[in-house]
């Protein structure tokens, strides 16, 4: 599925608002070890983030990028501006930013995804944090991940995946390193408890 899948969605798939967490046995590199926020789950694919890869690029980089301002502005920006965090959030469209915040900043681009989370995707979010003027939560995401029909359902029957009801707090959590860990641990899982093989009796 695609942004415009998203935006044109009738349906609430199961998959919704949920954590997908890679098991060990997960053989898509882009995905190993990853925790998936999924946006959009329908018959017609799903679409969500990674929320727990880096990215090297910085804020300043991107506002720069998109010649919002210019280089010696840039160091002059507050450092929760500079701090603002951005992730890889999949190997689609990877040079497109998302911005997935909290439902106290909305414009006319902005597309609920829960009940207390958006995605917007354009630079009227980017100019409101970069002033100060964002979200109270947020994170922005350079690409997105993308799965055809039927696709995501059969990686998950495959044992590719484990999912959960997802928590907002660790969609906006900057501490990336072990944020696998605490996506299981919301299961009650560790990750010496997984198995990469499938359970078949």
């Amino acid at each position: 599925m695609s942004l415009a899948g998203l935006k044109d969605k009738r349906e609430r798939g199961f998959l919704d608002g949920q954590f997908l967490i890679a098991m060990p046995g997960m053989f898509d590199s882009n995905f190993a070890r990853s925790v998936v926020y999924i946006c959009a789950h329908s018959q017609a694919g799903a679409m969500g983030f990674v929320i727990n890869r880096p990215q090297s690029i910085t804020f300043p980089d991107i506002l720069v990028h998109l010649d919002l301002i210019d280089q010696h502005d840039a160091i002059m920006l507050p450092e929760r501006t500079r701090a603002f965090p951005i992730q890889a959030g999949g190997p689609v469209e990877t040079g497109r930013g998302f911005v997935l915040h909290s439902d106290d900043y909305l414009s006319d681009s902005s597309i609920p995804v829960s009940d207390d989370i958006c995605l917007t995707a354009t630079l009227d979010i980017v100019r409101a944090i970069s002033h100060n003027k964002g979200p109270s939560r947020a994170t922005m995401l350079l690409g997105y991940a993308g799965w055809g029909a039927g696709q995501l359902e059969s990686e998950i029957t495959n044992n590719g995946w484990l999912n959960c009801p997802a928590s907002e707090d660790l969609i906006f959590d900057r501490d990336l390193d072990d944020k696998y860990e605490r996506a299981l641990a919301l299961m009650g899982v560790t990750p010496a408890m997984l198995s990469s093989d499938a359970g078949h009796a």
